[in-house]
């Protein structure tokens, strides 16, 4: 995603290089595991140049940060994920940034009469939660699937 210019500072001079590494060190496909909430199951599988799956548009990998701060480009905080998941991953911080906005706006103005009182300190919604995939215990020997059919029984003779 492209960097604002008002935000350029707040990127080491390197940012480049650094954004590369981590897109090379996934292999170049998006390494989001669920932290977007799209809901795909495990890793996604769109990769940089390919079609992305459900629509079918042309994946751009970004790196994003998991604490939403440019300053802090640990390789832990940084995930190469293609543009929707990048997307979805900061859309509760888009929308607190959107508010302190309008918020900043209105107050300029001198209408601050006609904010709420939550206007000025308006929160990211949290994450939903990631969960590993559920997996069954293993019953006579064997993994069965997550929705066995009603035929399956392991114990018949």
């Amino acid at each position: 995603m492209p960097i604002r210019p008002e935000n350029r500072h707040r990127y080491p001079d390197d940012w480049p290089q650094i954004s590369r590494a981590a897109k090379q060190r996934a292999g170049w496909r998006c390494a989001c595991r669920g932290e977007c909430g799209r809901g795909h199951p495990g890793r996604c599988p769109n990769r940089h140049g390919a079609p992305a799956y459900g629509t079918g548009s042309t994946v751009m990998l970004t790196t994003a940060h998991l604490d939403h701060t440019p300053e802090n480009c640990a390789p832990d905080n940084l995930v190469p994920m293609c543009q929707g998941c990048h997307l979805h991953y900061d859309a509760g911080h888009h929308r607190v940034t959107a508010a302190r906005t309008r918020a900043a706006r209105i107050a300029a103005a001198g209408q601050t009469e006609l904010l709420p009182d939550t206007a000025f300190t308006p929160r990211e919604p949290p994450r939903p939660p990631t969960k590993p995939p559920a997996v069954r215990p293993q019953q006579c020997g064997q993994q069965l699937p997550l929705t066995p059919t009603p035929t399956e029984d392991c114990h018949a003779d």
